[in-house]
């Protein structure tokens, strides 16, 4: 039986999301400018990290996990005790789920912000981000093959994660100002 998992998959996974992301951003650049092409790539980007970081097995052959050794729910102790982070984030898992789908959040409200439905699509997306969260949660419960657990801290984390991106995004669109980065009509007269 062939493993699948561990850090070089994520890796690997990360960098062939960042190159078909990147063809993405060359392909949007043209018709939406520079910032809201970067900002719609990343966005993507950072989702399908999400998905590597959260959904492939930690490590790269996690065996057979018994059936009465599977967890039936999530954990609901919020707060409780979390395993150390990766490799890569010594601080915690608390610290790594929030941190995770900060630039997701950020991303969001930059990518979005170029257009009046802005306003409306960036909380549907954070909330999008946070439901995002509660799949990748109960993927984890319903696949014990991947050795993962579903925590309900988790949630909360990510979801306060893409919150505080949504902030930083704000913040991103007053200094970046994507609406002024539109593809410059061409006319037969140049003055």
């Amino acid at each position: 039986m062939v493993g699948f998992g561990g850090t070089g998959v994520m890796l690997l996974g990360v960098v062939v999301a960042g190159a078909a992301c990147g063809l993405l951003g060359l392909l949007l650049v043209r018709p939406l400018g520079w910032v809201s092409a970067a900002a719609i790539a990343g966005f993507v980007w950072s989702v399908a990290v999400i998905g590597l970081v959260t959904l492939v097995p930690a490590e790269a052959n996690p065996g057979i996990v018994p059936a009465e050794g599977r967890l039936t729910s999530c954990s609901w102790d919020i707060g409780g005790p979390a395993p150390d982070g990766f490799w890569i984030f010594q601080s915690g898992q608390r610290a790594l789920n929030t941190v995770l789908f900060v630039p997701a959040g950020a991303l969001l409200v930059l990518a979005v912000g170029r257009w009046r439905a802005g306003w409306l699509l960036a909380p549907l997306g954070v909330a999008a981000l946070a439901g995002y969260s509660v799949v990748i949660e109960k993927t984890q419960l319903e696949l014990a093959r991947i050795d993962r657990a579903c925590d309900v801290t988790d949630i909360i984390d990510n979801s306060t994660g893409a919150a505080l991106g949504a902030l930083i995004g704000l913040v991103l669109l007053v200094v970046l100002q994507p609406w002024r980065h539109r593809r410059r009509k061409l006319s037969g007269a140049h003055h």
